[in-house]
């Protein structure tokens, strides 16, 4: 087990290099100059002065060859200071910091909300497959999936805020303001951690163990929350990891639906103003911790799973 551990441990330091060259490079691909980015939000609608330009350039190290340029972020980076934004002025870290604990948030009640119906919902789907409730369960799961996040969000507010007039429809000022954001967020993890859940158990209660659990006369529920449950829920342990990596950045939609200050609309807006600083940081938070949050789903899979602890599976 040690031995995986340090290898998913070396391949996370690896990949996070590589990232970090992504993170300095891709935002400059973006196209336009940064240097007259800082200077149009500073004096708009005033032609520029092309002294004024090129001495902000050498001041932030603009005139350096990228590779330098790439050292020196990365070793600032390496210190947690990753500048401040070209647009507001302040530090980076903390806009980041800020937007991604919205975003955590946001995901973790999304997620919640998904596992909570799921897990249930698919392990009686799968106690009689092709039934009546397992029908239902696959034309729901199936809608879900079929239907994006921007068509269900309007929908919401419609009939939450509008209508019913229960939830506000926009905004981040307390609970209830993230209760429609994350219902709309965790409809298709819902739909997906359903499926799966409902397949693991389907192969699990179909296991010699399970057979010998009701021979010893425990009852199906019985026999589903003592020995069903923990081998059936191991897939979506590697799914839940997936979706709350793919969530913390990947809600825009959502984010700008509701006017949410989370990492997806610091990340739009960051892109709209060529905000390069906030993109670089924006970017390689994003996918470090999508890195180590995959990691710890795979130190926790070979914890639940005990082939893989045993070193029969590598």
């Amino acid at each position: 087990m040690w031995t995986i551990a340090l290898k998913r441990f070396a391949l996370l330091v690896a990949t996070c290099l590589f990232i970090s060259v992504l993170a300095f490079i891709v935002p400059y691909m973006h196209g336009g100059d940064p240097v007259r980015t800082i200077l149009q939000s500073r004096v708009a609608d005033v032609a520029l002065d092309a002294e004024a330009v090129e001495a902000l350039r050498i001041s932030l190290g603009l005139d350096q060859p990228l590779f330098l340029q790439y050292l020196s972020w990365l070793n600032a980076a390496l210190h947690c200071d990753f500048g401040y934004s070209f647009v507001s002025r302040s530090p980076v870290g903390q806009e980041v910091l800020r937007s991604l604990g919205v975003s955590f948030t946001l995901a973790m009640a999304a997620l919640g909300l998904a596992l909570l119906v799921s897990l249930p919902a698919g392990t009686l789907a799968a106690l009689k497959p092709g039934g009546r409730f397992d029908n239902l369960v696959t034309f729901v799961t199936q809608s879900l999936v079929a239907i994006p996040e921007y068509w269900f969000a309007p929908i919401a507010v419609l009939i939450f805020s509008l209508y019913l007039g229960l939830l506000p429809s926009a905004g981040w000022q307390g609970p209830s303001y993230a209760v429609l954001p994350a219902l709309v967020l965790s409809l298709r993890p819902m739909a997906y951690f359903t499926r799966v859940t409902r397949a693991a158990m389907i192969d699990v209660l179909q296991a010699p163990y399970i057979t010998a659990a009701l021979s010893r006369g425990l009852s199906m529920r019985e026999t589903v929350m003592r020995h069903g449950l923990r081998n059936g829920s191991m897939p979506v342990v590697t799914l839940f990891a997936l979706w709350l990596a793919g969530l913390l950045g990947g809600s825009v939609v959502v984010e700008v639906i509701f006017a949410i200050p989370g990492m997806g609309r610091l990340i739009y807006e960051s892109v709209i103003n060529n905000d390069v600083p906030v993109l670089q940081a924006s970017f390689m938070c994003i996918v470090v911790l999508s890195i180590v949050i995959n990691t710890i789903a795979d130190i926790l899979y070979i914890l639940l799973n005990p082939v893989v602890r045993m070193g029969h599976v590598h």
